[in-house]
């Protein structure tokens, strides 16, 4: 479920968003850089959040319902902004998002990344959503990327993949030859996309 505050939840210093999710050590450390995460997560049935530049997105677990969820994450993001508190605690990466162009990019991941920050990733931002670069094999032509927010798990996400992503990148990168979703850890099996004949 998307939530817009309405005003900026996540600064640009932060990159474009962050997802966090409630299995092990590993992700109970990146839920306490960010106070806001961590108040949404006490709120009992959240699997996962993503703070995104002025949304909130949150996934319930499976057994929850949303009809007493919503309230009470309603009233914890109110609380929140009330009380003034940083929506992060430390800066990630100096700035190094998933998209920044490295020296070590060849031309076909550079152009790979700018059209994911540039094209799809406001797309995907539009619906609560984000899409992360993780990866390209030039021996495949196959692009890696990671969902998050209210992309993950939904039917929707693809068509999202093939029509919008996979096109987009195929039509303007010949080298692409399909995508592969990476899943987090308690998700189903990879979803691997190749051109259609």
């Amino acid at each position: 479920m998307k939530f817009k505050p309405g005003r900026e939840v996540l600064s640009e210093e932060h990159g474009t968003g962050m997802y966090f999710q409630s299995n092990g050590t590993d992700s109970y450390r990146e839920i306490s850089k960010s106070p806001l995460a961590k108040a949404l997560f006490s709120v009992s049935g959240v699997k996962s959040v993503f703070l995104g530049r002025d949304f909130i997105t949150i996934t319930k677990q499976s057994d929850e319902s949303w009809l007493p969820l919503k309230p009470q994450l309603f009233s914890a993001i109110m609380d929140f902004f009330a009380e003034n508190k940083p929506v992060m605690t430390s800066i990630t990466q100096e700035g190094v998002s998933d998209t920044t162009i490295l020296d070590t990019d060849d031309e076909i991941v550079a152009t790979i990344k700018e059209l994911m920050e540039t094209r799809i990733r406001p797309s995907v931002q539009e619906d609560g959503g984000d899409i992360f670069y993780e990866g390209f094999d030039p021996i495949t032509g196959l692009v890696k990327v990671r969902l998050a927010g209210s992309c993950v798990g939904c039917p929707s996400s693809t068509v999202t993949l093939r029509n919008g992503v996979e096109n987009m990148l195929m039509h303007y990168i010949p080298e692409v030859k399909g995508i592969e979703e990476v899943l987090y850890e308690d998700s189903d099996a990879p979803l691997k996309l190749s051109p259609t004949t």
